[in-house]
């Protein structure tokens, strides 16, 4: 009988062994968890894209001559407001309906941020500014070889520049324009620039081998103007119109 309950008790043992031994080998042998996935990096944001809608029609003739009553500067925009159309008068200099002003809606964002390059705005109101106004600019432009044409004037102490591609295209927001700071506000200039201190005697080769600075849009506007605009010159008459569309940043 004892040889019976000692049989009983060494099997009972050695089937608990067994189970033992199986139970860990179930736990050595089950996988490790996979690490948790990385979070995906953010989409850059897309590039703004041009919709090509007319969003500022602009018309511009000025006779670098001199007087002409045929100078115009008129221009169309359905930006910030409704609409705005206007024209000036260019025996009087004035503007019909405050088109001087209102045009700035065109140059600066609601923020006050440039949209365009502030010295556009300049060229354009040569075209009611008067002859007298182009005098004292010193505005002149010349077709080049290439077939491109540059736009140079001095304004309140600096010059500005703009050189268009071979087909007589300023193509936006590409374009910038080269300025330097070459005399007062008063447009009296230095003798570096000037050997008589005017702009009439300026050597813009002098200039533009100076410390040129590059303006456009701002790189944080909330929107810039893309499109061309056709340049043409004729003689002494020089002419800019086109198309440009307010491409959104944000």
């Amino acid at each position: 009988m004892k040889k019976i309950f000692l049989l009983m008790l060494i099997v009972m043992i050695t089937v608990l062994g067994m189970v033992s031994c199986g139970g860990d080998k179930e736990e050595a042998a089950a996988p490790a968890a996979a690490p948790a996935a990385a979070p995906a990096a953010p989409a850059a944001p897309a590039a703004p894209v041009s919709d090509g809608s007319e969003d500022l029609l602009i018309d511009l003739q000025v006779n670098l001559a001199g007087a002409d009553a045929d100078n115009h500067f008129t221009w169309k925009s359905n930006v910030r407001y409704m609409a705005a159309e206007d024209a000036f008068d260019a025996g009087t200099g004035a503007s019909v309906a405050g088109a001087t002003h209102l045009f700035m809606m065109a140059l600066y964002d609601i923020e006050g941020k440039v949209t365009m390059s502030s010295a556009l705005r300049g060229l354009f109101l040569f075209g009611v500014n008067g002859a007298s106004q182009v005098a004292s600019d010193n505005l002149n432009a010349t077709k080049n070889a290439d077939g491109s044409i540059t736009i140079q004037y001095v304004h309140r102490g600096t010059a500005y520049r703009f050189v268009t591609d071979k087909n007589g295209v300023l193509t936006l927001p590409e374009t910038t324009t080269d300025s330097v700071k070459v005399g007062t506000t008063k447009n009296e200039i230095e003798p570096a620039f000037s050997a008589d201190g005017t702009t009439a005697g300026i050597d813009f080769a002098k200039v533009w081998a100076a410390d040129v600075a590059k303006n456009s849009a701002d790189a944080d506007s909330m929107y810039y103007w893309d499109g061309g605009l056709q340049v043409t010159l004729n003689g002494d008459m020089l002419n800019v119109s086109g198309v440009l569309t307010a491409v959104p940043r944000r």
